[in-house]
């Protein structure tokens, strides 16, 4: 099996920032892609970032210029540095990571998710 152990979310004021941090532990033959997704109150599980093992990144237009993404592949581990945080961006976050495992089969695995707020 695969777990992916999230971490760094919390309260923030707008135009604060924040560190979002998943590891992947388990069965894992390689990660392929991992990213993070986030859902608000009322919506639907939107994509946030994701990136390659590789390094080729992509990101939702409402945070671009914004948030980076970056991946550490010794680690399994995906991070998202969020600046210039607006209310809007309060939302669970959700680390997401798209495997193959020891056996050879390709799956996706999700996180719990966090929280982030941002308020005043």
């Amino acid at each position: 099996q695969v777990q992916l152990v999230e971490s760094g979310g919390g309260l923030v004021q707008p135009g604060g920032s924040l560190r979002l941090s998943c590891a992947a532990s388990g069965s894992i033959f390689s990660v392929n892609v991992m990213g993070w997704y986030r859902q608000s109150p009322g919506k639907g599980r939107d994509l946030v970032a994701d990136i390659t093992s590789g390094g080729t990144t992509n990101y939702a237009e409402s945070v671009k210029g914004r948030f980076t993404i970056s991946i550490d592949n010794a680690k399994n581990t995906v991070y998202l540095q969020m600046n210039s945080l607006k209310p809007e961006d309060t939302a669970v976050y959700y680390c997401n990571a798209h495997v193959t495992t020891t056996r050879f089969i390709m799956n996706y695995y999700w996180g719990e998710g966090t929280l982030v707020t941002v308020s005043s």
